[in-house]
């Protein structure tokens, strides 16, 4: 059976009664259509398209209309010719639909008479207007440009094949295949595709859902029995027509005589005069929406209207979000309310619903049923199943839901065969408990918090019980903040719900800031719009700082008392604050502190270096003589004409005397020319650079490193006098024996280690000159505000330069080997020079720079990006900024990546996009959007760019933009690429505890299994000296290194250092320099076991 055989078998049976009603809510009479009047117009439409459409037996057509009383007859129309019809909103953006289309390859769009304009305007250079009326219809017939179908204006000639195959035109043509077997449905089967509809889009490039009937009937006739739907019902569409459940409210009403109710979309954004429109004017009976939508009402117009005792609404079907809890439900309904109460479940990829739970009308006089309502049973011919990470059945416990049936199956993008019973993994996680199936939230909303996993629809859960709160939504804003957004039930007062949330939720869930607002947003789906409600907290940030900042020193002491009060929950009338008062013994405790230290920066507009330690360990007075003398301090600042900002250094109590300058602007220029002699300089992921003599014949950080490696080893190892305790050989692990092996060919020892005095989570720069490999220096900063150049063989400390805040940037060499440049979290960027540490020149950002720079050696420009969202471009010979860009989405965490041929910057965001940008012109080439945030670092080769993503795959890309290959690991990626000239393989590590190696085809080469996360990046690389094979570096956060084979993946040599390390290695011959968190960079050497060499 088909969509539209079942309006036929009803308008059969009920021609004179009333199938739809349009009501434009403007005290206009609304427009009403019986069963017989539907049914004539669809059969204009469907007499008009056979005589002018190409028709084939896979024949699809794109409908770009508002909702309105023509709509059933459009689709009815559309499916009796037959074909599948695919709803386009005019509403949305462009260039989605566009997508869309062009993926489809629509040949015909039929536009709503009115919408004809508009739709010129912005898919003209897509679709010729025919301007052929459909009479009585309201359509308009468009043909896609360039297409060699023709409009045919009679079907004689019904033989005649259409030249075009629409999307499958990569596939071989039908009657050249042989039919698939039964047991596999093909969507090429005739007439098969009822409608076409596509995701979101919001992780990557929507995916487009073909849906056939099969699949959609069962849910229609099982819903329609289920809710007992008769020809008195009223049915309201409150589903846009791009979102699937549109589909079970226009057809459970056609497929039972029942009548549909339309209204336009405005009046859905109204929430009271839709409650007069619905309750009042039409007594809809029958009402599927989201749980956000409902909300939209208000909890008294619910009681009084939608859930009241003498409420026309006879079935409320709530899906498409978690399912309210039924303390929440028990709030809605006015006592003696008889509405029934239905929890729906399912996903786009299997249209529409597939399970569903009758809430007991019991439950709502009971105090000793379960507060999270079941998922219920599966719908008609639907499968369900609970699988475990290992994909094994769950029976008690919790697991991922998968959906599936002999039938019911969609087919997703360019799938053309699938075996019958496929079922689709959901990313949705419950919990099975007595055998009834529990919604614990949606894979891409578990959080890791302070260590620990936390799902956000659990925290909105226990705050919806608040009886303060209305409704509410809870972000991870950068990954870094969880903010809630209140929709308060009267007068709240913010100490006390804090206190509540306190009582009621881990300490780990608790929202790091709530905001009060008087309504959500929501999608056009009517789900709550997460990255509406991200612009609205950015945008109250930005005006908070203007708000808060400090506007003289003197306000300083009553505003910290006044935040101090605010965080630790002190009474507002409470007296003032004892200068000797602790943080922790007033009810502080580390998570608050961190609160408090942001506050404070954001109050004096700056970052504050030391702050937390202070709040940690002193009194509130010792924070408030810290802020003064480090916040407050008079900074000789000099702008330039292209903002370029020369300062003095910040004269805190840890700087050396030997670093102060008076001045930062040099008395004479900045050296421009490149030293004969040549350099090259080695990073984090085989980057490198070589200016002056050429390396010839082989990769460039495969020869330098055997060039080192021929230089003589000094006597002993170096350590400095404080560690002489420690053993010279870095700490074995047991890994060979959980990988079987027995043996290990390498052998790692500490050549040297230098003390940074606090975290070193910057990763190391070796800087090597060409003709004089004796002369070699390591350049890394850290958390101590300190950066220093240390001699790679000997481990002597050549200078230290004190910055004014934390680094965690990664430096690089200028183009002339004269200056280090390296970002820092005061927002500044520095440029030192290489020979004794001097500050050159600074150029201010407005936020922390965290990313690492690059340098293009063709014209010496240096790029870097900031938390201020911006990518720059800096000229540090004439002490400007050349351009600067706008990420458009969020901040960029990661260092941008120089392609030379294309010429090519490429750079991510933490909002989850990656561009490419012309680096001469700072204008974007191209942009793809990952959907999750970009941590991982660009890397490319000449072919192709890849880079990881939270979402835990790794994207290649080739240089115009085009998507070549995803490959997906268990776990998010902070790890950068390593893209390899010696192996030409990829290596990158993820959180699953995982180092994978893939082939430039994204195929799995190996992978190796680490014992914690792994930040860090690989390196490859090759030593005569160790049998010239290829080996990689892997370093996870617990401290192990590993050496592998890089081309089998197993271990050559292991060890241990005795902190977490986030620092990606860097080797140089045999030595391996990396930094770690108990404050040290260390070299190791690389040497071959006495045993093997025995052997």
């Amino acid at each position: 059976m088909t969509l539209q055989e079942i309006f036929q078998t009803t308008a059969r049976l009920y021609p004179e009664r009333r199938a739809v009603c349009f009501d434009e809510c403007n005290n206009q009479t609304p427009i009403i259509y019986t069963y017989k009047t539907v049914k004539y117009l669809a059969s204009e439409l469907t007499a008009f398209l056979r005589n002018h459409c190409k028709l084939d037996e896979h024949f699809e057509i794109g409908l770009y209309c508002y909702p309105g009383i023509n709509l059933p007859s459009w689709i009815i129309g559309i499916l009796q010719v037959p074909a599948a019809y695919s709803p386009i909103d005019p509403d949305a953006v462009p260039n989605l639909s566009a997508y869309f289309m062009k993926k489809c390859n629509f040949q015909y769009v039929l536009v709503e008479k009115d919408k004809v304009h508009k739709f010129t305007e912005t898919y003209g250079h897509l679709f010729t207007l025919n301007f052929l009326e459909i009479l009585n219809v309201g359509l308009i017939f468009c043909q896609k440009k360039n297409s060699d179908v023709d409009v045919i204006e009679n079907i004689d000639d019904k033989n005649k094949r259409s030249a075009v195959t629409s999307w499958r035109e990569i596939h071989i043509m039908d009657q050249y295949v042989s039919k698939p077997p039964k047991e596999l449905l093909d969507v090429r089967e005739k007439h098969t595709i009822a409608y076409i509809l596509h995701t979101s889009g919001t992780t990557g490039f929507p995916k487009i859902v073909r849906v056939p009937h099969k699949c959609i009937v069962p849910n229609i006739l099982h819903l329609r029995d289920l809710f007992q739907i008769t020809p008195d019902d009223i049915v309201f569409m409150a589903s846009p027509l791009t979102f699937d459940p549109s589909v079970i409210e226009l057809f459970i009403a056609l497929a039972s005589g029942a009548s549909l109710l339309i209204i336009p979309q405005i009046i859905k954004m109204m929430p009271q005069k839709l409650s007069e429109v619905l309750f009042h004017y039409h007594r809809v009976t029958v009402l599927q929406a989201t749980p956000t939508l409902l909300r939209r009402f208000g909890i008294q117009c619910i009681q009084s209207k939608v859930l009241s005792a003498n409420t026309s609404l006879r079935i409320l079907a709530l899906g498409g979000e978690a399912f309210p809890g039924l303390h929440v439900l028990k709030s809605w309904k006015e006592r003696g309310n008889k509405t029934h109460i239905f929890n729906i479940y399912g996903i786009t990829e299997v249209s529409c619903w597939a399970t569903y739970y009758k809430v007991p009308e019991e439950v709502f006089s009971s105090h000793q049923f379960h507060s999270l309502i079941p998922l219920g049973t599966p719908l008609s011919e639907t499968i369900i199943e609970v699988k475990d990470a290992n994909g094994s059945p769950v029976l008690e416990g919790e697991g991922q839901v998968f959906i599936g049936g002999k039938e019911r199956v969609c087919f997703l993008d360019d799938e053309i065969t699938l075996p019958m019973g496929t079922m689709r993994a959901t990313g949705d996680f419950v919990r099975v408990e007595h055998s009834e199936m529990f919604f614990l939230g949606r894979k891409d909303n578990q959080i890791k918090r302070h260590g620990k996993r936390l799902n956000i629809e659990y925290i909105e859960q226990i705050v919806e019980g608040c009886c303060q709160v209305e409704t509410c939504a809870v972000i991870w804003y950068q990954q870094e903040k969880l903010i809630l957004f209140v929709v308060p039930k009267g007068n709240l007062k913010r100490r006390q719900f804090l206190k509540k949330l306190q009582q009621c939720l881990p300490r780990h869930a608790v929202p790091d800031e709530f905001l009060l607002t008087d309504t959500l947003p929501l999608t056009s789906h009517g789900k709550m719009d997460v990255s509406e409600l991200n612009k609205i907290y950015s945008n109250y940030l930005s005006s908070r700082r203007n708000d808060t900042k400090l506007s003289k020193k003197e306000e300083l002491w009553d505003r910290l008392q006044s935040l101090w009060k605010s965080l630790l929950n002190f009474p507002d009338d409470s007296s003032s604050i004892v200068k000797n008062s602790l943080f922790f013994h007033s009810g502080g405790d580390s998570l608050k502190a961190l609160q408090f230290q942001e506050e404070v920066e954001l109050m004096v507009g700056r970052a504050v270096p030391g702050l937390l330690e202070i709040i940690l360990s002193s009194s509130i007075g010792e924070v408030y003589k810290h802020i003064l003398s480090t916040a407050f301090a008079d900074d000789d600042v000099k702008v330039s004409c292209k903002s370029a900002l020369k300062r003095k250094l910040c004269e805190n109590e840890k700087e050396d005397t030997s670093a102060k300058h008076a001045e930062l602007k040099s008395e004479r220029p900045l050296d421009v020319e490149v030293d004969s002699a040549g350099f090259f300089a080695i990073s984090r992921g085989n980057r490198s650079l070589s200016i002056g003599e050429p390396l010839k014949n082989q990769s460039k950080t495969e020869q330098v490193g055997e060039n080192l490696a021929l230089k003589t080893q000094p006597d002993k190892t170096v350590v400095s006098n404080a560690n002489l305790t420690e053993v010279d050989s870095v700490r074995k692990t047991a890994l060979q024996e959980n990988l079987g092996r027995t043996v290990e060919n390498l052998i790692l020892n500490i050549r040297w280690r230098t003390d940074l005095g606090k975290c070193v989570d910057a990763s190391p720069l070796v800087v090597i000159s060409l003709t004089d490999i004796s002369s070699a220096f390591v350049y890394i900063g850290s958390h101590s505000h300190i950066i220093q150049a240390i001699d790679l063989y000997s481990g002597e400390v050549k200078w230290k330069r004190n910055l004014a805040d934390r680094i965690e940037s990664s430096a690089c060499v200028s183009k002339c080997g004269n200056f280090i440049i390296v970002g820092c979290y005061n927002g500044l960027v520095y440029v030192l020079r290489s020979s004794n540490g001097q500050v050159q020149w600074t150029f201010s950002t407005a936020d922390a720079v965290k990313s690492s720079p690059a340098v293009d050696t063709s014209t010496g420009l240096i790029f870097i990006g900031s938390h201020d969202q911006h990518l720059y471009a800096l000229d540090i010979y004439k002490e400007e900024c050349v351009w600067k860009l706008n990420s458009e989405a969020g901040a960029v965490f990661s260092s941008p990546h120089l392609s030379v041929l294309p010429h090519h910057l490429y750079a991510a965001t933490l909002g989850g996009l990656l561009l490419a940008v012309n680096p001469i012109t700072g204008n974007i080439i191209w942009k793809y959007f990952c959907g999750k945030p970009i941590f991982s670092s660009p890397h490319c080769n000449k072919d192709y760019v890849c880079v990881g993503c939270v979402d835990g795959n790794l994207y290649c890309f080739s240089h115009f933009g085009e998507k070549v290959w995803k490959f997906s690991s268990n776990g998010p990626i902070f790890s950068s690429p390593c893209i390899s000239d010696c192996t030409n393989d990829i290596f990158f590590g993820s959180h699953d505890y995982f180092t994978y190696c893939c082939n430039m085809e994204g195929n799995l080469l190996w992978k190796f299994k680490t014992t914690s996360t792994v930040y860090a990046t690989p390196f490859v690389f090759r030593s005569q000296d160790l049998g010239n094979k290829p080996f990689l570096v892997v370093v996870s956060t617990d401290g192990s290194i590993w050496i592998l084979n890089a081309k089998t993946g197993l271990i050559e040599g292991s060890g241990e250092l005795p902190g977490e390390v986030f620092s990606s290695p860097v080797v140089c011959g045999t030595r391996i320099v990396v930094g770690c968190r108990n404050n040290y960079v260390y070299c190791m050497d690389i040497s071959i076991s006495e045993t093997n060499t025995t052997a």
